[in-house]
């Protein structure tokens, strides 16, 4: 194997370990979510997402990136979350075409109960992953990838 072939192997070991990582996460966060709050990884990153926002609302296409989902998926989750009323869509006062994706009352208080859940696990979460050792030191970096945003 040359260098430039090493280098890929060692980008690639680092992406596939973050995966793990990921994945270790996403299910314990997607359990506890779905046992203590009935909503999905997803469905709690739109309500946080919406909840940091001036206002507490998004358009469409920012609620797309934020959850990294297509814009046909963000439809159909925000349709979801609007038909539990967690959420509403209002018309953009200045663009006809634009549309604003807010938090209802229902969906703030649900939040609310959520987020003790969600940041909870995943302190228990990392704990878990840090025991073992190919992810302890991605683990111990979170902090300062957080810092240096």
């Amino acid at each position: 194997m040359g260098i430039k072939d090493d280098a890929v192997e060692v980008r690639a070991q680092g992406w596939r370990t973050l995966a793990a990582l990921h994945g270790l996460i996403e299910t314990e966060l997607e359990r506890s979510l779905q046992a203590e709050a009935q909503l999905s990884v997803v469905e709690y990153t739109v309500l946080d997402a919406l909840s940091r926002q001036d206002g507490w609302h998004m358009r469409m296409q920012q609620l797309a990136r934020a959850t990294a989902l297509s814009p046909s998926a963000t439809t159909r989750l925000v349709n979801r979350l609007e038909e539990r009323g967690l959420l509403t869509r209002i018309l953009c006062d200045d663009d006809r075409r634009g549309i604003y994706t807010e938090l209802t009352t229902s969906g703030v208080a649900l939040l609310e109960q959520a987020r003790p859940v969600h940041d909870g696990t995943l302190e228990r979460a990392l704990a878990e992953a840090h025991k073992t050792p190919e992810l302890a030191p991605l683990v111990d970096a979170l902090p300062r990838l957080h810092a240096a945003v």
